[in-house]
């Protein structure tokens, strides 16, 4: 059987704009450069949006940190401008589709799927990625959650698939873990610890309290390790902190 190890991050960039409220990318540059992940997926991705210096900050990340790699999907439409999820990977994306999760006239919200080809040598294994943000409401965030499980992309997906779904969740209490990733197979990769329902704690960056910001992950996968970042710059360059795991993806 061969295995193969593979690194991902998902982190809030809140536009790049630090909780100084200065827009900086090259921390958010030195952050990721620093973990050092194969697959990163990004939530509050600016593009020609003029808080952020009218960037595409999804190109300039990837452009800068030489992932060959990425998918764009944008869920809020400004006057000028856009915002969503993006995902940077080291490893070829084949699949990719941006999920609407908004529920009704609320905040538009969305889930990317990307399917990566993990290479290593001569060999490659595939693993669906799920790239989400929900919303701040509770009972907008269940109906998000059952959308996205119900949706052909996950649904057709068999059990045994290796599969993560990560971003900022917004779940302070742990309820979707219980009454929906549970039940669907998934463990959580940045529980607290092994079994509970806490995760580590990611909001605000500068003095967590709430852990947002999580992975989820099922199928042939080995959850090697998982932590936030630990950076200093990390507690300025986002409201939010990133978390990083490592798997070991296994073939049939």
């Amino acid at each position: 059987m061969n295995t193969m190890c593979f690194r991902v991050l998902s982190y809030n960039i809140h536009k790049a704009i630090g909780v100084d409220r200065q827009f900086a990318p090259e921390r958010i540059v030195d952050i990721l450069r620093h973990h050092d992940a194969d697959v990163v997926l990004l939530q509050e991705v600016d593009r020609g949006v003029e808080r952020s210096g009218h960037l595409d900050l999804a190109a300039f990340l990837a452009r800068r940190l030489e992932y060959q790699h990425r998918a764009v999907g944008m869920n809020v439409f400004l006057k000028k401008g856009k915002c969503g999820n993006a995902t940077l990977s080291r490893h070829p994306i084949g699949r990719q589709r941006n999920i609407d999760l908004t529920i009704g006239r609320h905040k538009r919200r969305g889930a990317q799927h990307t399917r990566i080809r993990v290479l290593s040598g001569e060999h490659a294994l595939s693993v669906d990625i799920f790239n989400a943000h929900f919303s701040l409401l509770a009972q907008l965030r269940r109906q998000q959650m059952e959308r996205l499980l119900a949706t052909s992309d996950l649904a057709h997906l068999t059990p045994d698939t290796p599969c993560i779904i990560g971003g900022d969740l917004n779940d302070w209490r742990g309820v979707l873990d219980r009454q929906y990733f549970a039940p669907a197979g998934f463990q959580c990769a940045t529980s607290r610890r092994p079994g509970s329902r806490w995760s580590i704690k990611t909001f605000p960056s500068f003095a967590p309290t709430g852990g947002l910001d999580k992975l989820f992950y099922r199928g042939r996968l080995r959850l090697l390790q998982a932590a936030r970042s630990r950076l200093k710059l990390a507690r300025l360059a986002s409201d939010h902190l990133p978390v990083i795991a490592d798997f070991e993806l296994q073939a049939y």
